[in-house]
């Protein structure tokens, strides 16, 4: 059984509020048993595998890490909102890859800043704000470089100087968001409290996240699976894991 299996299991017991206990005797096994399968210790057969999938109301797909959505339904462009009406009805079949990255991305973006609304920390905010603007600057400069004819007095900061500018400056907000989300105050910021075991941000669980935003939880829980995807395969692929 893949390590997905015992991460999900666990987290779909916890986002139940469900004791290991308790979710070991309505699975009909011992609790030794079931947390050896949530450490990944031990391989589950395929009954039980139907049985835990039926008792979470998930798809064994979503068990196994091979879907992100807990119904293991595969979306299309067709089921992704957009809320560009100027490109609807516009996709070719060489378009189709940059439509549906766009709307992954796009949808991600507005659960993000949506789940900002429940921060009351600015420099939170703030600091997602800027990372994700100066990624969007770094990436523009790329597609717009593409063309030599392109003039570079389009922007202030010499090309030479911008990437490596860009990147510090990312860095900078990345610091500046690590600490704050860890409640680390630093000099001229503010942080993320927590009182009596209350967070002045969001809880954000699976659930939450189809319920608060059915349109767009596809989009943001794709998103994830893919970007996940692609650092295991830079993170792993020389480590022989």
């Amino acid at each position: 059984m893949n390590s997905e299996f015992s991460r999900i299991m666990t987290l779909l017991r916890k986002e139940r509020k469900i004791s290991q206990k308790k979710a070991a005797e309505d699975l009909g096994i011992s609790q030794g048993l079931l947390s050896h399968y949530e450490k990944g210790k031990r391989e589950c057969g395929l009954e039980f595998l139907v049985r835990a999938a039926d008792y979470y109301s998930v798809s064994c797909d979503y068990l196994l890490g091979r879907s992100p959505e807990p119904q293991g339904k595969t979306i299309s462009i067709s089921e992704l909102p957009d809320d560009d009406p100027n490109h609807r009805d516009k996709v070719t079949p060489g378009t189709v890859m940059i439509a549906f990255n766009k709307k992954l991305i796009v949808n991600s973006i507005n659960v993000l800043f949506s789940l900002l609304s429940g921060f009351r920390s600015a420099t939170v905010i703030r600091e997602v704000s800027n990372y994700l603007t100066l990624a969007v600057y770094k990436a523009f400069r790329y597609v717009y470089s593409a063309n030599r004819s392109n003039d570079e007095n389009f922007f202030m900061i010499d090309k030479r100087a911008a990437a490596c500018g860009c990147d510090a400056a990312m860095s900078v907000a990345q610091a500046k968001l690590s600490a704050a989300v860890n409640g680390v105050r630093l000099e001229g910021e503010d942080a993320v409290e927590e009182a009596d075991g209350v967070y002045e941000a969001p809880q954000i669980s699976t659930q939450s996240l189809a319920k608060d935003f059915p349109q767009y939880y596809s989009s943001a829980v794709n998103l994830i699976k893919n970007s996940e995807s692609k650092i295991k395969a830079v993170s792993f692929e020389h480590s022989g894991k």
